[in-house]
């Protein structure tokens, strides 16, 4: 038996007035809670990164105008890959913290999270004490107190002392100074350490349970169960550790006084573009290194995503 619909009754005109002033209103009311932060967008982000793209191409000095900045083109970017020495030093370097110490502190975090994976009585304190570096993270005072530390007067020395060993300034030191820096990266693995603990809180117990009733060892358990399991956190954290791997300044910049010393051993990618853009005056060139850095590390980023899916396990088995 056939029915026909009964056709909706048309909406009065006021009515859609009176709807649309209201979504007006709405949407109103929206960017006006949205206009701080787009603001802050608009002036500390978007205009300043387009002004550095244009004095890119330009040989300009920060205690000029706009309007002084002289158009040269690609020589900026000609002179970064072709005639500057100190450039292709500063990326051996970066290049160098990142790829060691990195990977190092993310074992470290795993490390110590898989330790503070328990439950007895004042876990919450222990837990506290290893994150506490993380929050004086990139701080100019815990750097001066790792520079004193490392100073030939300094506390590791007088701890070398006590058996016997004879120490030496290792801040001073060519040979030494980037472990230091690098320590101290380490040291700070607070961060990843407490996305570690999230991720491992997460994996059912069930899987050990069944593991250990099939005779798995804590080696075989930690490869086939909690590796797999905590993929995803891994890949997380390995993100945005290399992201600020590549982006140390603060520790380079307090403990070689500035300068990257000794003999530019502790010159990062970003305390080179410091020293040209602040202390030589040279705004435009130290544009064009940025844009260049903002550009490798966005490569970077795009192939560590890109390499993810062929050892990041999700739990419904799809790749993200």
């Amino acid at each position: 038996m056939l029915t026909a619909t009964t056709p909706a009754p048309p909406v009065p005109a006021a009515q859609r007035r009176g709807r649309g002033a209201r979504r007006r209103r709405q949407d109103a009311a929206g960017y006006i809670f949205l206009s701080p932060w787009l603001l802050g967008l608009l002036g500390i982000t978007a205009i300043p990164m387009l002004i550095s793209l244009y004095l890119s191409f330009t040989d300009y000095s920060p205690l000029g105008s706009l309007s002084d900045a002289t158009w040269v083109g690609l020589d900026n970017y000609r002179r970064m890959f072709t005639t500057d020495p100190s450039y292709w030093h500063a990326v051996r370097v970066t290049v160098e913290f990142a790829v060691i110490a990195v990977p190092l502190k993310l074992a470290a975090a795993l490390a110590v999270a898989l330790l503070l994976n328990r439950t007895f009585r004042g876990i919450a304190w222990f837990r506290g004490l290893f994150y506490l570096p993380s929050l004086l993270g990139g701080s100019v005072a815990l750097a001066i107190v790792w520079r004193s530390m490392f100073n030939r007067e300094g506390a590791f020395n007088s701890l070398l002392s006590l058996f016997g060993i004879h120490g030496q300034p290792w801040v001073n030191d060519p040979n030494f100074a980037l472990e230091t820096l690098m320590l101290l990266a380490i040291w700070q693995f607070g961060a990843p350490m407490v996305i570690f603990l999230a991720g491992l809180k997460q994996v059912p117990t069930e899987l050990y349970e069944a593991a250990s009733v099939d005779g798995a060892g804590a080696w075989r358990k930690f490869r086939n169960i909690t590796l797999p399991m905590l993929s995803p956190v891994i890949f997380f954290n390995l993100v945005l550790e290399t992201i600020h791997g590549f982006q140390g300044f603060t520790a380079a910049f307090v403990v070689s006084g500035g300068t990257g010393g000794p003999v530019d051993a502790t010159l990062m990618y970003t305390l080179d573009l410091y020293v040209k853009g602040f202390t030589e005056l040279d705004m435009g060139y130290a544009s064009a290194m940025a844009w260049v850095f903002l550009v490798v590390v966005g490569l970077v980023t795009v192939v560590l995503f890109s390499t993810g899916r062929f050892w990041v396990h999700y739990s419904d088995s799809e790749a993200k």
